[in-house]
C-alpha cells in the first residue's frame, strides 16, 4: 500500500524543485485522481474477504470465481473511471484555482488519467493475492514500479539521458509507465506460483455468472462508498487550499502526501485484518475473530504514536524535503510554504492514531462483510462534522489552512470512534449467536 503514496512522494519532490505552481498543480490534477482512485482501490476491496474465506474453505472453484468476476468489474469500472476523469478535467476551470495551476494541470492529468486503467486492474490482482494470503508479491510489483518511475521522471522532468525536458508532463509519463509494469510483473509472478497459478491462468473473463456479480457489487460498491466518502474530503481540502492560493495548496499538498504515507501504512494492517478476519469467519470462529482483530488494532496504534512523534519532532524538518531552498527566486515563496505545511504536519501528528484506527477497523469490518452500515458512519463522519468544521474554519476564520486540517482531523476522530463501537457490538453478537447455536464451542 506504500508504494501507491511513494510513486506520489517521488512526483512531489522532483516537481517540486520546479517551483510551488507546478507543485500545486501537481496537487489538483492528483485530486481529481484521488477521487477515481478511491473508487477503483474500494470496489476492489471486496474480492479479499471472497478469496480468504473461500481458502480458509479449500474451495478452489469459488475462489477463481470471486477473482475472475472481481477483476472483471475493476476493468470495467478502470475504463470508466478514465473516462469520467477525462471528461471532468474542464471543471479546474470553474472551481477558483489559480490559472497559472490550473494551465499546468490540465496535460499532466490527461496521462495520469489514463494510468487509472492498468492501476485498477492491478488492484484485482493484488486484493486476489492478498486474500491467498500473498501479499509480498504485491509488494514486489510496487517496488518495481517505483523504480521505473523514478527513473522516467528524472529523464523526462529534468530531460536527463537524452530525454526531452517534459517539466509537470514528465512525471505524469513516469506514473502511467509505472503502473503498467506494475500490473504486468505482479500477473508474471502469481502465473509462476503453484498456489495461484490455476487462479490467473485460463481466465474465462467473459464466462460471468449474475449471482457472484450481484455479491461482488454488493460488497464493493458500499466499500468504494466508504473510501470515497473519506477521500473525497481530503480532496476537497485540497480545493479549498486552491481557493486560500497557490502556497497554501502548495503546503496542504505536502502535508497531505506525508499523511498519506502513513496512512497507507495503516491500510496495510487493515488488509491484514481484511483477510485474518475473512478466514476466521469461513472456519465460523468468531472469538478467534475477535482476538486477532483487536491484537491487529493494537499492533497498528501503537506504530500510528510512533508515527505521531517523528511527525511532532520533525515537523519543520519534512516539509523542506520538497523545496528548492537554494532557489534565491522562489525563496519567498518556498518559505511561506514550507512554514504553513510545518503547521499542518503538527496537526496530521494528533491525528494518526484516529485516523489509523479507522481504517484498520474499517479493514476488520469488510472481512466480516459488514459494509452498509459502515458506510453510512462514514458518510456522517466525514460530510456532517467533517467538512462544515474545515469549510467553516478555512474560509470564515483566521485559521485558514490549518482550519482544513482541524476538520479533517475531527471527521477521522469520529468516523475511528463509530467504527470501532460498530466493531465490538457486531463481533459480541456473532459471538453469542454461534455460543446458542453450539454451547460446546
Amino acid at each position: 500500500m506504500l508504494g501507491h503514496t511513494v510513486v506520489a512522494l517521488v512526483d512531489n519532490i522532483m516537481v517540486g524543485q520546479l517551483g510551488t505552481a507546478e507543485l500545486a498543480a501537481v496537487s489538483l490534477g492528483n485530486s481529481f485522481m484521488f477521487i477515481a482512485m478511491s473508487l477503483g482501490i474500494g470496489f476492489s476491496t471486496a474480492i479479499t474477504p471472497l478469496v480468504a474465506e473461500a481458502d480458509s474453505e479449500g474451495d478452489f472453484e469459488k475462489g477463481k470465481s470471486s477473482f475472475k468476476h472481481g477483476l472483471f468489474l475493476c476493468t470495467v469500472l478502470g475504463i470508466l473511471l478514465f473516462l469520467t476523469v477525462f471528461i471532468a478535467k474542464p471543471l479546474m476551470y470553474a472551481m477558483q484555482q489559480p490559472p497559472e495551476v490550473v494551465d499546468l494541470a490540465m496535460p499532466y492529468l490527461t496521462l495520469v488519467a489514463i494510468s487509472l486503467v492498468p492501476l485498477i486492474v492491478f488492484q484485482a490482482f493484488k486484493q486476489f493475492s492478498d486474500g491467498l494470503s500473498m501479499t509480498r508479491y504485491p509488494m514486489y510489483a510496487t517496488i518495481v514500479a517505483n523504480v521505473v518511475n523514478v527513473i522516467l521522471n528524472y529523464m523526462f522532468i529534468f530531460g536527463k539521458f537524452g530525454a526531452p525536458e517534459m517539466g509537470v508532463v514528465g512525471a505524469a509519463i513516469g506514473t502511467l509507465a509505472s503502473r503498467v509494469v506494475m500490473v504486468g510483473y505482479l500477473w508474471y509472478i502469481l502465473s509462476q506460483k503453484t498456489k495461484s497459478r490455476d487462479y490467473v491462468l485460463n481466465i474465462k473473463l467473459f464466462t460471468l455468472s449474475k449471482d457472484m456479480l450481484k455479491k461482488l457489487i454488493n460488497l464493493g460498491f458500499p466499500s468504494a462508498l466508504q473510501m470515497f466518502f473519506e477521500v473525497a474530503i481530503f480532496t476537497s481540502a485540497i480545493w479549498l487550499s486552491g481557493i486560500l492560493g497557490k502556497n497554501p495548496q502548495a503546503a496542504n499538498q505536502i502535508a497531505l502526501n506525508l499523511s498519506s504515507m502513513t496512512f497507507m501504512v495503516a491500510m496495510g494492517f487493515g488488509v491484514a485484518a481484511m483477510i485474518r478476519v475473512g478466514n476466521q469467519k469461513g472456519l465460523q470462529r468468531f472469538r478467534e475473530l475477535r482476538r486477532i482483530a483487536i491484537s491487529i488494532f493494537l499492533l497498528s496504534i501503537m506504530l500510528a504514536a510512533v508515527f505521531a512523534l517523528l511527525f511532532l519532532v520533525f515537523h519543520k524538518a519534512l516539509p523542506k524535503l520538497y523545496l528548492d531552498y537554494d532557489n534565491l527566486l522562489l525563496f519567498k515563496d518556498n518559505f511561506e510554504v514550507a512554514s504553513i505545511a510545518a503547521k499542518l504536519v503538527l496537526i496530521a501528528a494528533i491525528f494518526q492514531i484516529s485516523d489509523t484506527l479507522q481504517v484498520v477497523v474499517l479493514g476488520a469490518l469488510r472481512g466480516m462483510q459488514d459494509v452498509k452500515i459502515p458506510t453510512l458512519i462514514t458518510f456522517i463522519a466525514y460530510w456532517l462534522v467533517g467538512f462544515p468544521v474545515m469549510y467553516y474554519l478555512s474560509m470564515h476564520t483566521e485559521y485558514e489552512s490549518s482550519g482544513i486540517w482541524i476538520g479533517l482531523l475531527a471527521g477521522l476522530t469520529v468516523s475511528g470512534v463509530l467504527l470501532y463501537i460498530r466493531f465490538h457490538l457486531l463481533s459480541n453478537r456473532l459471538i453469542a449467536e454461534k455460543e446458542l447455536t453450539d454451547p460446546i464451542l
